[in-house]
């Protein structure tokens, strides 16, 4: 039977995708479909805007569709990347009600999830002068401060892991040391060992590719299958990208 993961995330995923497409061949062989809904800003529940572009929420695009009306397959899937809808100041409890919808739309297709957490360490170091200046250039609406993101991050945190009890679900935390002077984004230098941890649990494989410089620019380009740019949807259909490496992908 093939091999699927079904990734849901936003800039971490987006920037890592090639690298997390490389540890799943690896470990599944070249013929594993990667099911993805991801993108900069990407909220779970709500359009999100960057620049001119918008993406629809997780929760609203096309990726469920598609599962439904894709063959049965053996499939892990992977939910992270929550904490952008915390600078877009929405309620914990409702991105915890969003997560959790996507997390039991996943169980209901497989019982391998997994669930990652905020990277909440990171900002007992984090100044608030480092913080104003992340915020205002990668979320330039928020007005919240630091400690109200602090708060409302480790609530959410708990949540997910109340989360992760009540379900059979595997619940990975972040590694701070995947992180540098930017405490949200994972080094590029350990993007193949933030992947492996967060989708094996384990150790770097003796036979893994590594990134490919190629698939990652493919991937940096690459349109999800609805956009709106410039207030005109765009619509990309997707039919499974094949790479030259091995293995197929979808974005959503």
């Amino acid at each position: 039977m093939a091999r699927r993961l079904v990734a849901l995330g936003a800039s971490n995923l987006t920037l890592g995708l090639a690298s997390l497409v490389a540890i799943a061949r690896s470990q599944w062989g070249a013929d594993v479909e990667v099911m993805t809904a991801l993108g900069y800003g990407r909220s779970y529940g709500m359009p999100s805007t960057i620049g001119v572009r918008t993406l629809p929420g997780i929760l609203e695009c096309g990726l469920w569709r598609a599962l439904e009306n894709s063959p049965s397959a053996q499939t892990r899937g992977v939910v992270t990347d929550v904490g952008n809808d915390i600078l877009y100041g929405v309620e914990p409890g409702t991105i915890l009600t969003w997560v959790e919808q996507a997390v039991d739309r996943l169980l209901a297709i497989t019982d391998d999830v997994v669930l990652t957490d905020l990277p909440t360490a990171n900002s007992h170091e984090l100044s608030e002068a480092r913080f104003t200046f992340f915020r205002t250039i990668l979320y330039p609406s928020c007005r919240l401060t630091l400690d109200d993101v602090v708060a409302r991050a480790e609530e959410v945190n708990a949540g997910l892991r109340d989360l992760a009890r009540s379900r059979p679900v595997r619940f990975s935390k972040l590694n701070p040391g995947w992180y540098g002077l930017d405490p949200i984004h994972f080094r590029p230098g350990r993007w193949r060992d933030a992947w492996r941890g967060i989708l094996l649990g384990s150790d770097p494989l003796e036979n893994d590719s590594g990134l490919s410089v190629v698939e990652w620019m493919r991937f940096q380009m690459s349109a999800a299958e609805r956009q709106t740019v410039f207030g005109r949807e765009r619509l990309r259909p997707q039919r499974g990208t094949p790479l030259p490496r091995g293995g197929r992908v979808w974005m959503y």
